[in-house]
């Protein structure tokens, strides 16, 4: 089955959605600078990613920074996490039952689901809109989700940050 997860786009707008490949990520170190003591070099690493942040405050630019997660092939996000290599562990994912992950069809390949792409929920970058623009632009034609995969997602990623936690839950029929 053919479908038309992405649409392709370019230019400085940003919409939730939108894939962008080598992005600028300061990462910084486990322990924080003594205040005393000027900021080390900040350490950049690329990094694919795929906007959260919603699309009407990118399109009123009511945001200063832009909220992204990173997006990864299959292949990727296995070599650090070997446990997604086993059977049975993407179809969870494609389910709903992995809390954090989502799985995007690629834009290339949608009827091959070896080539999907991974969202995690659980990192969230945060990089200034001037920047993101800019690096948007500079990449050419990009790729953008079509709707109704876009309402999915942005309804992915609401559910992962709306679970509420209880101390106590009801007792199980029997």
């Amino acid at each position: 089955m053919t479908c038309c997860w992405w649409r392709a786009t370019r230019g400085t707008g940003l919409a939730q959605g939108d894939l962008l490949s080598d992005c600028l990520v300061p990462m910084l170190t486990a322990e924080p600078e003594p205040l005393a003591v000027e900021p080390a070099e900040q350490t950049l690493k690329r990094a694919r990613l795929i906007v959260v942040t919603q699309s009407c405050d990118l399109e009123n630019q009511r945001v200063e920074f832009v909220a992204l997660c990173p997006i990864h092939t299959l292949e990727e996000f296995e070599a650090p996490n070997p446990e997604f290599a086993k059977k049975g562990q993407w179809e969870n994912v494609r389910k709903g039952r992995i809390e954090g992950l989502h799985l995007l069809a690629s834009a290339e390949q949608p009827d091959n689901n070896r080539a999907s792409l991974v969202v995690d929920f659980g990192h969230i970058v945060s990089i200034p809109f001037p920047y993101l623009a800019k690096h948007a632009n500079s990449l050419g034609q990009r790729w953008r989700l079509d709707s109704p995969y876009l309402e999915h997602f942005s309804q992915a990623f609401a559910r992962f940050f709306m679970r509420v936690g209880l101390p106590a839950a009801i007792a199980p029929f029997k």
